[in-house]
């Protein structure tokens, strides 16, 4: 779903994004969205990486995680 979002800038700060969004042959608006779309992605990247490290700590740790995993085919131990 879409829906306006307010956003107050200091005028400087304004005038480099415009100048970027003009150089790049689009609107102040466009260009703001381009950022909050690529920095979400950033996040939600960021988030599955934090969430993988603790289940492979978890996996690290757990006889029976480790089980799971190798009946699953998805670990592969150091020995290998």
């Amino acid at each position: 779903m879409v829906m306006p979002v307010s956003v107050r800038l200091d005028d400087d700060v304004k005038d480099v994004l415009e100048e970027e969004a003009r150089h790049l042959h689009m609107g102040l608006s466009s260009y703001l969205r381009l950022l909050a779309s690529e920095a979400a992605e950033r996040v939600r990247r960021e988030r599955i990486r934090q969430q993988s490290e603790v289940v492979g700590a978890y996996v690290g740790r757990s006889e029976q995680a480790r089980g799971f995993y190798e009946d699953w085919g998805g670990l592969l131990t150091p020995e290998e």
